[in-house]
């Protein structure tokens, strides 16, 4: 059995100065009755009453004691399950231009980019995950947690529009987003450190150099695993125009030889997507790639088990009122 909140054990100090009160003055200020003299009563039994004549006291202590404990709010669990488990610290690096738009993939870029790393979060129960995205800039949307839930959820709402409206330089920065990555795991004390980094174009942004970040990556002994996502050769791109959207073909330009030397500098893979079906098949393989054993305690469920302790200060609550106000009645 656990305590959710242990400190309430600290009132239980408040029973000494009552108990000291109760034998050394209480009874000092009860009726007497004054007699010339006692020896007659000297060897005079006493009664069943003079015996118990404390225990509305002890009453009092007891159920003050179950009290605390009800508020100190004791646990039980079902079982403690030990296991080993493949666990390591990953940071997704996402490109979040507006040319991830482009619909090589369906529906764009973005969506397919976000399906798939979802997926891959969703299939990683044990590892820590992180998610930085960056445009002309870069930031971390999500810190490495276990909490996927919650990455998957902000994950869902990055829009390639933060850069459109002008909340962050368009463009694609990928050293910046690279050292952003790189950042969270400096302090990580894993076996198994990784960077996934997706992006449709070329470095045109930023002040840190891929290559330089993908030095720092290997000093850190952080993997990293690149993945240029787009089609060879041009891609439909919807342009806003007055009263509607206008497609217009764009170029390619996915800088295929830095993304393939980031890879080689920090002992990951360089991958090519030109589809969503390749895309998923990229992150099966990084997951298959990832695998660290862990062990992993866990408990399966608590409970509270308060109520036998309240439902006991109860009955000795009511115990204590029943004496004190029959059998052991004081007059006055």
């Amino acid at each position: 059995m656990e305590f959710a909140s242990k400190e309430y054990f600290l009132l239980l100090l408040l029973l000494i100065p009552y108990i000291l009160w109760y034998f050394l003055y209480r009874k000092k200020n009860e009726p007497t009755m004054q007699m010339s003299d006692t020896y007659t009563y000297q060897y005079a039994p006493k009664s069943w009453r003079m015996r118990i004549i404390d225990l509305p006291m002890i009453l009092r202590c007891i159920c003050f004691t179950l009290v605390i404990i009800v508020l100190a709010r004791p646990q039980t669990h079902n079982a403690w399950d030990q296991r080993t488990a493949e666990g390591i610290d990953i940071m997704l690096a996402m490109d979040v231009s507006t040319s991830m738009l482009a619909e090589d993939l369906k529906p764009n870029r973005m969506e397919a980019a976000k399906d798939v790393a979802s997926e891959f979060i969703s299939d990683r129960p044990d590892d820590n995950i992180g998610l930085t995205i960056f445009a002309g800039e870069s930031f971390t949307q999500c810190p490495m947690t276990t909490d996927h839930s919650s990455l998957i959820n902000l994950l869902r709402n990055v829009r390639t529009d933060i850069a459109a409206r002008g909340l962050i330089q368009d463009g694609t920065a990928v050293g910046m987003g690279l050292a952003n990555a790189v950042s969270r795991l400096k302090e990580s004390k894993a076996k198994s450190k990784v960077v996934i980094l997706l992006t449709d174009g070329s470095n045109n942004m930023g002040d840190i150099s891929p290559m330089t970040a993908a030095q720092i990556a290997k000093s850190l002994g952080i993997r990293v695993y690149t993945i240029g996502v787009g089609t060879n050769k041009v891609a439909p791109y919807p342009m806003p125009v007055a009263g509607g959207v206008q497609y217009v073909n764009i170029p390619v330009e996915i800088d295929t030889k830095t993304l393939s030397n980031i890879a080689a500098t920090t002992e990951g893979n360089f991958y090519r997507a030109t589809n969503n079906a390749e895309l998923k098949k990229i992150y099966k393989d990084i997951d298959k790639l990832e695998k660290s054993k862990i062990d992993v305690k866990k408990f399966s469920k608590w409970h509270e088990a308060y109520q036998p302790f309240a439902i006991a200060a109860i009955v000795v609550l009511l115990l204590e009122i029943l004496l004190r106000t029959t059998i052991l009645r004081r007059i006055p």
